[in-house]
């Protein structure tokens, strides 16, 4: 019998692009090609966007609009002159000028279309002295995709995504802060659920958040057009990143007039958001001088922030956003849940005003950036009044107040990229399903050994205010079914046992010995 031949596995558009991209490698270094690959394919997709149009325009014979730009805006199209369209970069591909021409176009485009205001790379192409070869191999990989061929399934989003968090896989720890992953990103949504009115980022990244909530709205048979987006992101490479991801996706938000720390100088002064979701820097040291920002009006209430960590001072910032029935679900280091001095203080202070809404510890190696096990808080503003914003059918939420939802998802997730961890639809759904039914109907809940627990206030004073999942959630030991700190108790009595007998031994080998005329001392 002949040996059967296997068939090859055919490579995705993002895989092809990412091998292209990669031959930008010893001339180009990783953290600048992303802005050379992610820049070309904005260009590609806003070019088959234009040539769209401008066939429709055709066919409905106004050919004398063609180059009226009021004709493309109209249709949330970017207007491209000749200089930017894609069809004349392929042109002059091979040229050895065409770093040049590419950085010409993006600026065109850019000058022509004031929502894309400093959002495209700046002299990038020419500045980065690239090998003309590899750049027009690129561009030929590119050429062959096409960005409208299934409106379904968002293909320039989907290689946007992907390369997103390629760029932050290939960068390494300490690098790649501008991308949350995804099923992360799903979680919260899911959680939250921002059908309607205002959403905050205020450390935004690359805004996947965002772009999350979108999608979730349009899942879920909502209208993106309820929605008004925010956020903020203090590097100017990465506020160019997100920027684009938005025009990629039709996405209007106000991100700033520039990019700015969100502490030292806040674009959304009075901003009062329905909806808060954020993924900001971990243990931010040195985020304010001593002397800075101690009057500021975002710790009303509250004790100042400390200096050593900003974990408490982007969380004061989220509170003081929320409108009167907000949701914030937002990522910390899991230090944040039991700090002593000023975040104690603050953290009590929380509590007490009933804003802890859940406590979600996430497993370990979902972030590219590090591989530590960190913390999904919820907060609720008015747990009460919570589903003002709701669809009707989802208003049957009961009165959660002055308790909190713990849950411990460290056992939860599926392998990704072989050594990282993500969560399955599957997982997300029992996770939110779980939220849901303690949020709404006591007759669906119930605590879970080793997965959740609601605590009631005084459960979390007992526990001096700490907000440590495993002090509230029961464990057990699997294999023998039995109480695990009555086991402890029982190996600890083993152990005192151990030792008296041993000592009895070294007591009786000691007698022997001084018999015999030896005189040891131990």
């Amino acid at each position: 019998m002949a040996k059967q031949v296997k068939a090859k596995k055919e490579k995705s558009i993002e895989e092809t692009l990412w091998d292209s991209a990669n031959k930008l490698r010893g001339t180009v270094e990783s953290s600048e090609y992303k802005h050379v690959v992610l820049g070309l394919i904005f260009l590609k997709f806003a070019s088959d966007k234009f040539e769209e149009r401008r066939t429709e325009l055709v066919n409905e014979g106004q050919e004398k609009y063609l180059e009226m730009k009021e004709f493309y805006n109209m249709k949330n199209i970017f207007f491209l002159p000749e200089e930017s369209r894609w069809s004349h970069i392929i042109a002059n591909f091979k040229q050895n000028d065409i770093a040049l021409k590419i950085d010409t176009a993006l600026h065109t485009v850019e000058k022509n279309n004031p929502s894309l205001k400093g959002a495209l790379p700046d002299n990038y192409f020419s500045r980065l002295n690239m090998d003309v070869s590899k750049l027009a191999a690129l561009l030929d990989t590119i050429n062959n995709i096409d960005t409208l061929k299934d409106k379904q399934q968002d293909v320039v989003g989907r290689v946007y995504e992907y390369f997103l968090s390629k760029f932050a896989l290939a960068e390494g720890k300490g690098k790649g802060e501008f991308y949350t992953p995804k099923s992360i990103v799903n979680l919260i949504a899911e959680m939250i659920e921002p059908y309607k009115g205002v959403i905050y980022d205020p450390a935004c990244g690359s805004c996947g958040m965002f772009v999350q909530s979108v999608k979730f709205i349009e899942s879920h048979h909502g209208n993106k057009k309820e929605i008004s987006i925010y956020g903020q992101e203090y590097t100017a490479t990465t506020y160019k990143l997100a920027k684009m991801n938005l025009a990629i996706r039709g996405i209007s938000a106000n991100l700033g007039e520039v990019p700015a720390d969100t502490f030292g100088r806040d674009q959304h002064p009075d901003l009062k958001a329905d909806y808060i979701m954020a993924n900001p820097p971990f243990n931010q040291k040195d985020w304010r001088a001593s002397n800075e920002l101690v009057n500021d009006p975002r710790w009303k209430g509250y004790d100042v922030p400390p200096t050593s960590n900003a974990n408490y001072a982007w969380i004061l910032n989220m509170v003081s956003k929320l409108s009167d029935n907000g949701v914030a679900g937002f990522i910390l280091a899991n230090g944040a849940l039991s700090g002593g001095g000023e975040e104690y203080k603050i953290r009590r202070k929380l509590i007490e005003n009933d804003l802890v809404e859940a406590i979600v510890i996430l497993p370990r190696n979902m972030f590219y950036t590090t591989d530590i096990s960190v913390t999904l808080w919820i907060l609720n503003k008015n747990k009460k009044a919570r589903t003002v914003q709701l669809p009707e059918e989802k208003r049957n939420y009961r009165d959660r107040q002055k308790e909190i939802l713990f849950m411990d998802l460290r056992e939860t997730g599926i392998p990704f990229e072989k050594k990282f961890t993500q969560f399955s639809e599957d997982n997300i759904s029992q996770i939110t399903q779980t939220y849901h039914n303690w949020q709404s109907d006591s007759n669906k809940y119930i605590d879970i050994p080793e997965f959740c627990f609601s605590a009631k206030m005084e459960d979390v004073i007992a526990k001096d205010f700490s907000l440590v999942p495993s002090k509230y959630i029961s464990f057990v030991n699997r294999d023998e079914n039995i109480d695990f700190d009555e086991k402890m108790q029982i190996l600890q009595t083993e152990i005192k046992d151990l030792l008296l007998a041993e000592k009895q031994s070294t007591n009786d080998l000691l007698t022997v010995f001084q018999e015999l005329g030896y005189a040891i001392e131990l």
